[in-house]
């Protein structure tokens, strides 16, 4: 009887925890349809800035622009990484952080430094916990961005590539394909290169942010002229891009939690399965070992007589 309660004890366990996988589901489930609508309207504005700045770019490249001046030499690398806040969502943050880790221990073995700012708990605590301070942390808005945390991210970096302390700038977050799928995105911000800004290419795709189809209108006259024009967008253009990042991250965000949790729940419900047919098999083993010893204590007292 004892093995029947541990069994029974597991099984009520297992239930439990499958009602919390469970709804934590439907939450997701509930979530994502808008988090995606969030990301699918902003896409319009980032295609569009991104090809007004190619197209200016193309009537005013101007190489004296900070933003677009490479390093012949890079020494310190920025990484923004954006997971969660929570966790339970399979390897939507586990990826993207031994990513990171491993790309600036490779850069600390060829003697460049590196930053990082993480968007989340979970990619903030990953690195605390190794002795890697963020330079900038955000948490309790990984589900809903906002667009003053892209302005803050898009400051500091732009302040520190304008006045050299920064050589180059990495962004990782995770793609939300669909409601089902996640991708992991690696784009380099700055420095933006004249090539990417003109070369053709389909906007928002695998590749990077700054390449974009180019589309060619009749003569524009700009007013103060191209190049100022192009020290406005620019600023503009990064803090679009990052905003949609974190839009896209947490779209990918409760589409990863929904599966691993989909999945959680699958997984329990095969072993309540198992446990079940192994509490009744105990039972009825328990049932007949009980009925063997009725039918021979009978026998005993019959003998007796």
């Amino acid at each position: 009887m004892a093995n029947l309660r541990e069994i029974k004890g597991r099984i009520d366990s297992v239930k439990s925890t499958m009602q919390v996988t469970r709804t934590m589901e439907m939450i997701s489930t509930a979530k994502i349809r808008r988090a995606l609508d969030r990301a699918k309207e902003a896409e319009p504005y980032k295609d569009a800035i991104t090809r007004m700045l190619a197209n200016v770019a193309g009537a005013g490249f101007d190489a004296s622009q900070p933003l677009l001046q490479p390093r012949s030499e890079v020494h310190n690398v920025l990484f923004i990484l954006i997971a969660s806040d929570r966790g339970m969502a399979g390897g939507f943050n586990i990826v993207p952080q031994r990513m990171v880790q491993h790309e600036m221990s490779d850069l600390a073995k060829q003697g460049i430094t590196s930053e990082l700012i993480t968007c989340g708990k979970k990619p903030t605590e990953y690195f605390t916990y190794r002795g890697v301070t963020p330079v900038m942390s955000f948490s309790d808005m990984s589900s809903e961005p906002t667009m003053d945390e892209a302005d803050r991210i898009a400051s500091y970096l732009m302040d520190g590539y304008a006045s050299g302390s920064i050589d180059r700038v990495v962004i990782y977050y995770s793609h939300a394909r669909n409601r089902v799928d996640q991708e992991q995105v690696v784009e380099q911000l700055l420095p933006l290169a004249s090539d990417e800004l003109t070369l053709p290419n389909k906007p928002r795709t695998d590749e990077a942010v700054t390449t974009v189809e180019q589309e060619r209108y009749t003569e524009f006259e700009f007013e103060p002229s191209a190049r100022e024009v192009l020290g406005y967008l620019m600023p503009a253009y990064i803090r679009t891009v990052i905003y949609h990042a974190l839009l896209d991250s947490a779209a990918a965000e409760h589409g990863a939690r929904r599966r691993a949790m989909q999945s959680a729940t699958d997984n329990a419900k095969e072993v309540i399965a198992s446990l079940s047919r192994t509490y009744n098999r105990e039972r009825q083993g328990s049932i007949t070992t009980e009925l063997n010893e009725i039918i021979g204590g009978a026998s005993a007292l019959e003998d007796k007589e």
